[in-house]
């Protein structure tokens, strides 16, 4: 995984933790953490994917031997 995506889930994880506590002390606070936790986890399959596909050129690229 690369490092940008694994920040970006480690974010979304705990943006996730912050909205549920917000939304337990009765916080609508809580509303921008979950938008938080939604571009984050964006974020996180974007930089996952453009890894994949990066490999996938590579190795297309790459004679086999």
């Amino acid at each position: 995984m690369p490092r940008l995506a694994l920040y970006a889930l480690v974010v979304c994880v705990l943006s996730v933790v912050a909205a549920v506590v917000a939304f337990v002390q009765g916080s609508l606070l809580g509303i921008v953490w979950v938008l938080l936790a939604g571009l984050t986890s964006n974020m996180t399959w974007y930089y996952v994917r453009r890894a994949k596909a990066e490999n996938q050129a590579k190795a297309a690229v790459a004679p086999t031997a």
